[in-house]
């Protein structure tokens, strides 16, 4: 295991997955080397009461199939300053003093994730979780879109869609709605569900009744 746990909490058994950051080698301005910390935080989702009225406006339909799927019709991670993609971004964005070389490459710093509440000091321990899963959304609607918005929806760093936590987290969630998996940290059940809703809401994906039935019960406790 690369990484230093400073806080402990369950491992899974899949397997790792080792995420390189890189690019092509350039130099970066201030604000991504050694900037001011950052956000420190995905953007902040809508309201439980907000959320609770989103439910509502969603379409309930039953998930369509995966005929057709793959990651590569949600071109992924896109260049976004720099040397710098959308993984690299959030890495920064979400960590604490988070240092990168020349290619944007984290070579330092800390991550917590919200998930589970474990630490981590090295980036190959952390993945980018896509709050709403590509298949997930593929099923939901997704798949009638065009690549470009698909590509948006991948790298969407303006809603509360990317977050950095503990890649066999991630790795465990999979594809699932929340009727089948929530992070194992009861704390940001809230958070999660909030978030989830926002992200279907702004792009108009559509829930399945039990998914519909186990967001309603979550934001009631919120």
């Amino acid at each position: 295991m690369s990484g230093l746990r400073l806080t402990p909490a369950p491992r899974s058994v899949y397997a790792r997955r080792i995420a390189v950051g890189g690019g092509l080698a350039a130099l970066l301005g201030t604000l991504l080397l050694g900037g001011s910390a950052a956000q420190a935080s995905p953007p902040a989702p809508p309201s439980a009461a907000t959320a609770r009225t989103y439910l509502g406006q969603l379409t309930v339909k039953t998930e369509g199939s995966m005929d057709g799927y793959s990651r590569e019709k949600f071109p992924h991670w896109s260049t976004q300053s720099g040397a710098c993609n959308t993984r690299e971004v959030v890495l920064k964005r979400d960590g604490s003093n988070v240092q990168q070389d020349s290619a944007c490459a984290a070579t330092s710093g800390s991550w917590y994730s919200e998930y589970d509440g474990a630490t981590w000091t090295a980036a190959s321990d952390v993945d980018i979780d896509h709050v709403i899963p590509l298949a997930q959304a593929w099923r939901s609607g997704a798949n009638s879109w065009t690549t470009d918005r698909r590509k948006s929806f991948a790298n969407d760093l303006t809603h509360s869609q990317l977050i950095a936590v503990t890649d066999n987290v991630n790795q465990a969630k999979g594809d699932k709605d929340p009727a089948q998996w929530m992070p194992p940290r009861a704390a940001y059940t809230c958070t999660y569900v909030r978030m989830w809703v926002g992200v279907k809401h702004t792009y108009g994906l559509t829930v399945d009744s039990a998914e519909k039935s186990k967001l309603q019960s979550l934001l009631n406790s919120c």
